[in-house]
């Protein structure tokens, strides 16, 4: 049985970035904007050293819109990669959705499967590596990466502070997270106690 830890990436593994000419907060559009956030290396070594995998599995439309090119985007990867390895930390995976229905460049203009809520990435992710998802857990700072999470049958958190319209938003959709916890690193330690836990038992029930 393999079991993964899935992580959404901007927001949980990297700072939002503020665009103050648009008023905005989005994602980083190139390397320079790309800022690990500081407890993320320490909560994706507990995960490792758990033996789980770590697999990023992302929405990023911002080429689809426009507003970066595919070379900048492998310079953030590459960044986020090296900034985490420097730290005794690593990534087993990385799946992206790079589509948007109302994308600017027509090759990327789709109404897919792999963009979340909808959990191709996850499946796919599961499908390269041989996945259970029933015990993998997905972690994401929006209500669309806790729907795809529950879609595919993982266990959920949702990261951050609870805000009103995200507690109304839980209600009228009927998907709400197993876990809120405010970072990455909280949910590492729930997680590394379960995986404690069930490790216990199993040498409880071989006894």
């Amino acid at each position: 049985m393999v079991r993964a830890v899935l992580l959404d990436r901007d927001g949980v593994i990297n700072e939002i970035v503020y665009f103050p000419e648009l008023g905005l907060l989005d994602s980083p559009l190139n390397p320079y904007q790309f800022r690990i956030l500081p407890d993320v290396p320490g909560a994706i070594k507990i995960l490792n050293e758990l033996g789980l995998k770590v697999i990023v599995v992302s929405n990023q439309p911002a080429i689809a819109k426009g507003k970066m090119t595919m070379g900048l985007f492998e310079k953030i990867r590459r960044k986020m990669k090296w900034e985490l390895l420097k730290r005794g930390a690593h990534i087993d995976g990385e799946y992206y959705c790079f589509h948007h229905p109302q994308a600017k460049l027509s090759q990327y203009r789709a109404n897919c499967d792999c963009r979340k809520p909808k959990p191709g990435l996850i499946l796919k992710a599961a499908e390269d590596f041989h996945l259970e998802l029933s015990e993998c857990y997905v972690i994401g700072d929006g209500l669309t990466d806790v729907e795809a999470g529950k879609r595919a049958g993982c266990i959920t958190f949702l990261t951050g502070g609870m805000k009103c319209d995200l507690c109304r938003l839980m209600n009228e959709n009927g998907v709400k997270p197993d876990y809120v916890v405010p970072s990455l690193l909280h949910a590492s330690e729930i997680i590394e106690k379960e995986v404690d836990e069930k490790w216990k038992y199993s040498l409880i029930r071989q006894v």
